[in-house]
């Protein structure tokens, strides 16, 4: 820790030098700014540079280690683990750089590294192009696409990392580096699921995708009917075209208008088809859902943008969340995971969910860190409460839903779906081999590790 007299002139310096602004406990804003998604999260950074251009990213950078301060990286969205603030740190943060700019003519878009999903599929959405992103319009680009990127359109157009073009990064010796498949490829190939280990993603270019039309059908089942909604389900996925994605999700049913009032504050079972088309097209497939016995169905033509916000999550309530790959979806694990569904905290925000994968996901590059691409479901439970009481129930039964589903699991995970649960974890993440790549392209780009406040990868020159 530098003398603090040095480090008054340096924070003095840096409120100088940012075109953003700078904030230290006790200023005006501060609690805010440290302020994150989940509520189990309280951290009293030391500075926050809220960050408006590259430069203020570089110089940032330079203010940390000159002082020998932590560094975390905060992007535009969740942070679920917490890893985007610290205690007695510097926090960078990137939410004022949020600026989406559409190349329609080579299908591509340059986002900033502070951009959520709404601006990024708002700013596509008029030239009927959009590419894959998170499942809420609340999640934050850069992350989400670092540490993987699963959404809606996975199965039609490929994982978020498939569609990198190029990252624009700011390293641990605060240089500016371009990363893409010609330039620092072995650095690009890194960014392909390795997260925020290599340094500060100021923008990202991404590849487009048509999408003229988008449509869903949402279908609320009684819990009772959940196993025979699930094995439709499976065989709609199996059957179906590559357009068509969605989830299983066990729900507290919310108090909005479709939802009949018997299902409110109880347990419900709803099935989310979502269609990379028309909804002509949608609707021949979802037949077999709409065909057993249900409670409600919304089944119409949407903007892609606009599902984005069907299931946008509250900020300030408490989260914990974890998630185990599967190699199948026999019938005993469609018993034993809906038989879960009935140990869920209901009435929370809590949500137990099966994704499928295949189609483009499966198809993808099979060289980049990503473990889970050849997995057929994905079990993820979704653990969101309001009360501190709760956090122990909660947390448990997140746990205990990874621990009765892991006889099947292929043993991979997506980081971008699970807090700290541990280097295995993080291995797990990532594939071991490419975890020993990932640790000697770390240590050519950060080695003393400034960038741990992730899921971290330590440098390993061997």
């Amino acid at each position: 820790m530098a003398p603090l007299g040095k480090a008054r002139a340096a924070l003095a310096a840096l409120r100088d030098d940012l075109a953003g602004e700078v904030l230290a406990p006790g200023d005006p804003g501060y609690d805010d700014a440290r302020s994150v998604f989940n509520a189990m999260i309280d951290r009293r950074p030391a500075v926050i540079a809220q960050c408006e251009t590259q430069d203020d990213v570089v110089r940032s950078v330079r203010f940390a280690r000159d002082l020998d301060l932590n560094i975390a990286v905060r992007g535009g969205g969740h942070s679920v683990a917490g890893m985007a603030v610290n205690d007695n740190g510097l926090v960078i943060d990137l939410r004022r750089m949020h600026a989406v700019t559409v190349h329609p003519g080579s299908s591509s878009v340059r986002v900033e590294g502070g951009a959520t999903m709404s601006h990024l599929d708002r700013a596509t959405e008029p030239y009927g192009l959009a590419t894959t992103g998170g499942r809420a319009s609340t999640t934050g680009v850069g992350g989400f696409v670092l540490g993987g990127g699963s959404g809606w359109l996975e199965r039609a157009f490929g994982l978020a990392v498939d569609n990198i073009l190029g990252v624009e990064l700011v390293t641990a010796d605060a240089r500016t580096v371009r990363a893409t498949a010609e330039e620092n490829p072995e650095l690009f190939w890194a960014l392909h699921g390795g997260g925020g280990n290599f340094g500060v993603a100021t923008a990202l270019t991404l590849r487009l995708h048509e999408l003229p039309a988008f449509a869903i059908a949402l279908v609320l089942y009684l819990p009772a009917h959940g196993p025979e909604a699930v094995r439709v389900f499976r065989e709609v996925m199996a059957t179906g075209p590559r357009e068509a994605g969605g989830g299983v999700i066990y729900l507290t049913g919310p108090p909005e208008e479709f939802v009949p009032g018997h299902l409110v504050g109880k347990l419900a079972c709803a099935v989310l088809l979502t269609y990379a088309g028309t909804e002509d097209d949608m609707r021949k497939v979802a037949q077999p859902l709409l065909a057993l016995p249900h409670e409600t169905e919304i089944v119409q033509a949407m903007p892609y943008a606009d599902v984005q916000c069907m299931i946008d999550d509250p900020p300030g309530m408490r989260n914990y969340w974890s998630a185990e790959y599967v190699r199948g979806l026999p019938d005993d694990l469609v018993d034993v995971f809906c038989a879960l569904a009935d140990t869920m905290p209901v009435p929370t925000g809590t949500q137990q969910i099966l994704f499928p994968q295949g189609g483009a996901i499966a198809d993808g590059p099979a060289e980049f860190p990503v473990p889970y691409r050849d997995s057929a479901w994905v079990a993820h439970p979704f653990g969101i409460w309001e009360e501190p009481v709760d956090d122990e129930r909660c947390i448990q039964w997140v746990r205990d839903v990874r621990a009765e589903v892991r006889p099947w699991s292929t043993g991979a995970t997506y980081l971008n779906f699970i807090g700290e649960e541990g280097t295995d974890r993080v291995v797990a993440g990532l594939g071991l081999e490419n975890t020993r790549r990932l640790g000697r392209v770390k240590a050519a780009y950060d080695p003393d590790n400034v960038f741990r406040f992730n899921h971290n990868i330590p440098p390993d020159p061997r």
